[in-house]
């Protein structure tokens, strides 16, 4: 999941919380990647998924990730949902 939106002005404090969970990666916790001035944001994270969930179930796991650090969010852009289930990979033949 890849939510993107903007923050509402940040305090010291919740910038220090946003520097501790930065990152680029895909997480179970989610990880923040944002601009210089942190006014708007990348938040990513996985959501366990059951057979019969579908995109809406995961953006409302999503943004209870999202919501559970804490940082105001001012508005929310853009979500994004992969599917793993649906990937399937290539291997090359030897």
């Amino acid at each position: 999941m890849t939510i993107r939106g903007k923050f509402e002005p940040l305090s010291a404090a919740q910038r220090a919380a946003l520097a501790a969970v930065s990152g680029i990666g895909y997480t179970d916790a989610g990880s923040f990647s944002h601009d210089a001035d942190a006014t708007v944001f990348s938040f990513r994270c996985q959501v366990p998924a059951e057979p019969d969930d579908d995109d809406g179930i995961a953006e409302l796991k999503a943004e209870e990730l999202l919501a559970a650090h804490g940082i105001p969010v001012r508005q929310v852009l853009k979500v994004a949902v992969t599917d793993m289930r649906d990937i399937k990979i290539k291997r090359k033949k030897r």
